[in-house]
């Protein structure tokens, strides 16, 4: 005997009019609404596995394009300045998730150039150590990162803050900072001529529009100190930078003050993750619409089969039987529907970088502009979690859905229901 043989008879009777026949028009209207309802549950699973998925490559993006300029960690002494770097740096590296260290000097400039001025944050680096918490390096695009010698006064900058200010390699821009000096005509803003030497782009605007390196010994005569403000570290997870900052202070020597990198750009943390809830919710909405289809589907089929249903009660079945039945039925097309959505999304998700060009090349358009986008592909980061839980919130919904038409046939009166057999 096959195991779905062994099966309790309101597994049975579920599973057959999960599968309902086509002996009559009525039979063949349901199982195409069943079709409908299960396909509605399928295309908004997948839809909310596609779109968050999406959402996540889009974070995941522009985090990695942020962490190419900015460090995991910032390590300040409560002072301003921190002479001892380097006992500080020895410090760092006794945490084992520590992997590299750097020395900085940060300020807020204007740089000038004819009749431009942009503002800009001025970072004083060592070029030499800069490559351990950072990838600027990497992303020069003219120029090179070595030309910030001591002494030369360079300045290597963002794309876009040199495009605005209209300068290329060899260039001169002056550079004001907002530290004035006392003059017999009263206070005027301190300023160098410097040298563009060379040019990045870290593919985030923000950084390629506002952020300029010089050699920090340039930095340290500009700002007037004689030691860097502080250290940028990089970790071996940039997701645990707040425990292992707290794991820091507490282990390194002196007054100190840490700032991880989630912290420096919170608002947009904070956003995007506003976004994916209210993402999340909405979509939730399409597969709730396809799951209460469920209702209508079950209602037609309690009707239909009402005399199958008396007939089941006088032989014994009862009503929390019957209620079971079409909880199985509903519950079937639940999970068939949120399987073959999970299917669906997984699959698009994990191959929209072929899909995405496919249906440029058809429709003949391109759906991100790398001028304005600064991306020209569309990311997807699929992630388990998300899967697992927007599977499990269709099946409930579908679930909830059976609930009305289940009770409903279970008061059904064997009597009234043959009256007319």
């Amino acid at each position: 005997m096959s195991l779905i043989h062994k099966l309790p008879y309101e597994w049975l009777v579920g599973l057959r009019y999960t599968r309902a026949g086509k002996r009559s028009s009525r039979n063949s209207f349901i199982s195409f609404i069943s079709l409908i309802s299960v396909s509605g549950i399928a295309l908004g699973v997948a839809a909310l596995i596609v779109v968050l998925s999406v959402m996540n490559g889009f974070q995941k993006e522009v985090t990695d394009r942020m962490l190419s300029v900015l460090a995991h960690i910032e390590v300040f002494d409560a002072s301003g300045t921190m002479p001892n770097w380097r006992q500080a740096e020895q410090e760092a590296f006794r945490n084992p998730a520590v992997r590299g260290a750097a020395p900085f000097v940060e300020t807020q400039g204007l740089l000038v150039r004819e009749d431009t001025m942009k503002p800009a944050v001025i970072r004083g680096i060592l070029p030499s150590e800069e490559h351990k918490v950072s990838d600027v390096a990497k992303q020069i695009r003219q120029g090179s990162i070595e030309s910030l010698r001591p002494g030369e006064y360079n300045i290597v900058m963002g794309y876009a803050l040199a495009r605005s200010l209209g300068v290329g390699i060899g260039d001169k821009v002056n550079m004001l900072l907002a530290q004035g000096q006392t003059t017999p005509a009263g206070m005027v803003p301190r300023s160098r001529v410097f040298t563009v030497s060379g040019i990045f782009e870290a593919g985030h605007y923000e950084f390629d529009s506002a952020l300029a390196f010089i050699n920090i010994e340039d930095a340290q005569r500009m700002v007037r100190i004689d030691a860097p403000n502080g250290l940028r570290l990089r970790i071996a997870d940039m997701h645990q930078a707040p425990f292992v900052a707290q794991e820091l202070k507490r282990s390194m020597s002196g007054e100190l003050m840490m700032r991880d990198w989630s912290q420096l750009n919170a608002n947009w943390f904070a956003a995007v993750q506003t976004e994916k809830r209210m993402m999340f919710i909405i979509l939730t909405l399409i597969i709730a619409v396809a799951a209460f289809n469920l209702v209508s589907t079950l209602v037609m089929t309690v009707t239909d089969k009402q005399p199958d249903i008396a007939i089941l009660r006088t032989l014994g079945a009862s009503p929390r039987s019957i209620t079971k039945i079409f909880m199985i039925q509903g519950a079937l097309v639940g999970i068939m529907g949120t399987a073959a959505g999970v299917g669906l999304g997984v699959l698009v998700a994990l191959n929209i970088d072929v899909i995405v060009p496919f249906i440029e090349h058809l429709l003949g358009v391109q759906f991100l502009s790398k001028d304005i986008y600064l991306i020209s592909e569309i990311p997807s980061d699929l992630r388990w979690p998300d899967v697992f839980k927007i599977g499990g919130v269709s099946v409930l919904l579908a679930f909830v859905a059976t609930i009305y038409p289940s009770w409903s046939a279970s008061r059904v009166k064997p009597a009234e229901a043959l009256r007319y057999e």
